[in-house]
């Protein structure tokens, strides 16, 4: 049982951590911020609001829909990057469902 033990506890040190990544897009062309999420998946984006200076917007980006948790889908998204101001990336939003007439709401 000790063994066991230990072998588990040895397993959970040597295991990879699964931590997202966190990148400021304006340092970083369009391309590359696409390029980045479509390798790692999911990741953050932290930079500077540009309508309220000195405010730092962040979010989390995904590559697919199998990255979103359970209820929610993958929107269009546009980030600022070095060479545009609205670069195309995506995120995950929650989807809210009006039961009266079955359609989706997208909360702001």
């Amino acid at each position: 049982m000790k063994t066991v033990l230990f072998a588990a506890c040895l397993t959970l040190v040597a295991a990879e951590a699964q931590a997202i990544s966190r990148y400021d897009p304006s340092r970083m062309s369009c391309g590359t911020v696409r390029a980045t999420i479509a390798r790692e998946g999911a990741v953050i984006l932290r930079y500077q609001s540009t309508r309220t200076p000195g405010l730092p917007l962040y979010d989390r980006y995904v590559r697919s829909e199998s990255f979103c948790n359970m209820g929610e889908v993958r929107v269009r998204a546009s980030v600022p990057s070095a060479d545009i101001n609205s670069c195309i990336v995506y995120k995950c939003k929650r989807v809210e469902t009006d039961r009266h007439f079955r359609r989706r709401i997208f909360p702001d």
